[in-house]
């Protein structure tokens, strides 16, 4: 299965993203393998900078950092993937500013829910900063359930037992791109809680 066969934008509606870092992954996945499902913030600005777009993107690297400090022996994005992680954006587009705005989070959390339906074995969801935690608490809104994640800062609510579609929805922060490099102590929990969700799922 082609995850960008699955979900696909066609107007590009929102202002606040370039239309030209639009991505969804179109590497070749068995949903039935994966156990974790990885969202992050947003597409990077240049796509040569994409989880799928090589070893040298800035997305693997930091990503591979993140796994290596959650105590998992990887060194490829295949090691990931081999792992049973699948891993995505909240919106596939990159942004123009620090920001995303609510509407656009909204657009693509349409895309989000296609992309992510086929999965049937996910034991966690890894909701990597609150782009991604909102575009998930949407998509349970539209389908009648509970929030996914409560509101509340992600430091105070990390740690609570919380689910989304029968999976545990662990709240994080973005570990794709510069911004890791930034806070040791973001890093330190970025790693505790992919170590809970490789634990969750059993790897």
């Amino acid at each position: 299965m082609k995850p960008s066969s699955l979900a696909y934008c066609s107007d590009f509606p929102c202002l606040d993203t370039r239309r030209e870092s639009y991505l969804i992954p179109n590497i070749d996945i068995d949903p039935a393998k994966v156990s974790i499902l990885l969202i992050s913030e947003a597409s990077p600005e240049n796509p040569a900078d994409y989880y799928y777009a090589g070893e040298s993107s800035l997305f693997a690297q930091t990503t591979l950092l993140a796994f290596q400090d959650a105590g998992a022996k990887v060194k490829s994005m295949q090691d990931i993937l081999d792992l049973g992680v699948y891993l995505t954006t909240a919106v596939k587009c990159g942004k123009t500013g620090y920001g995303i705005a609510t509407a656009t989070i909204a657009n693509c959390s349409h895309l989000l829910e296609k992309e992510i339906a086929p999965f049937p074995n996910i034991k966690a969801f890894l909701l990597m900063g609150d782009v991604a935690i909102k575009a998930v608490n949407m998509i349970a809104k539209r389908s009648g359930e509970p929030r996914a994640i409560p509101a509340g800062s992600t430091y105070k609510i990390r740690g609570g037992e919380f689910a989304f579609r029968g999976a545990r929805a662990l709240p994080s922060y973005v570990q794709a791109g510069p911004a890791f490099f930034v806070e040791k102590v973001k890093r330190k929990m970025i790693g505790e809680d992919i170590a809970q969700a490789l634990r969750l799922a059993g790897v």
